[in-house]
This record gives structure tokens, C-alpha cells and sequence, in this order.
């Protein structure tokens, strides 16, 4: 494959958003299966339908730690939240790929345009939420 070439760039952009959405959906999938076993109901009709009572919105762990226990554990919240973050972790390793893409063809000003979309990506998802104030 020449990198070089446009088309081919393109292609490996692609995959790397075509297979990040669809593992984002098997995982979330894994979850949602996951949630309508622990439920141990024949009947999976409410799990359907949003019904603020069953989902226990304060009770589940989100930090990275929490994460991670409810992973091994194989809590199926912490399932899907994981393919929401794969979910919205795919433009982002599109735009990662793309400065080794630019780098790899040698386009200076690409890979320095892209470097400062990745940066205000990372600023914006990891600085801006622990701003005092910012969220209020």
C-alpha cells in the first residue's frame, strides 16, 4: 500500500473508523446482553422502554478505577459505557492516525495542522471538564 497516494490514505482512515464504530457496537451489544441476563426476566420488553427507576443513575462508578472493576467484574453498565468511550475514541485515533499519515508523506504543515486539531481534541475532552467553574 503507498501511503503517498491519497486513495490509499483514505483506506486506512476508513478502516480505522469502520472498525472503531463496530467494535464500539459489539462491545455495547455485550453490554446490553449482559444487562438483559442480570435482570434474569424472560420478559425484556422494559428494558426497551426508559424507566429512570431501573437504572441506577448515582450507583454506578465512573471513574477509570470504577471502570476497570466493573469490567473484570462484568457489570454491564460498565460494558457499555466502555463502548461509548471506544465510541467516541475513534475520531480521535482517526485524527492520531492522520499525523502519522502526513508524517509518513512528509506534509510538514498537515502533520502541524493535525497536531493542533489532536491537541485541542485532548485539551477540550481532558483539561476543560476540571476547570472550576466550567460545567456550571
Amino acid at each position: 500500500m503507498n501511503l503517498r497516494d491519497p486513495a490509499s490514505m483514505n483506506v486506512v482512515i476508513g478502516k480505522v473508523l469502520r472498525y472503531g464504530v463496530l467494535l464500539s457496537g459489539l462491545i455495547i451489544i455485550l453490554g446490553t446482553v449482559g444487562l438483559a441476563f442480570a435482570n434474569g426476566s424472560s420478559d425484556t420488553s422494559g428494558l426497551l422502554t426508559y424507566n429512570p427507576g431501573s437504572i441506577p443513575h448515582d450507583s454506578i462508578d465512573t471513574s477509570p478505577s470504577g471502570l476497570l472493576h466493573g469490567i473484570i467484574t462484568f457489570a454491564p453498565f460498565s460494558w457499555i459505557e466502555l463502548g461509548v468511550l471506544v465510541l467516541i475514541a475513534t475520531p480521535v485515533s482517526r485524527v492520531v492516525v492522520s499525523v502519522f499519515l502526513f508524517a509518513s508523506e512528509q506534509d510538514r504543515l498537515y502533520v502541524l495542522i493535525t497536531a493542533v486539531v489532536l491537541a485541542l481534541l485532548l485539551f477540550s475532552m481532558l483539561v476543560t471538564p476540571s476547570i472550576p467553574g466550567f460545567n456550571t
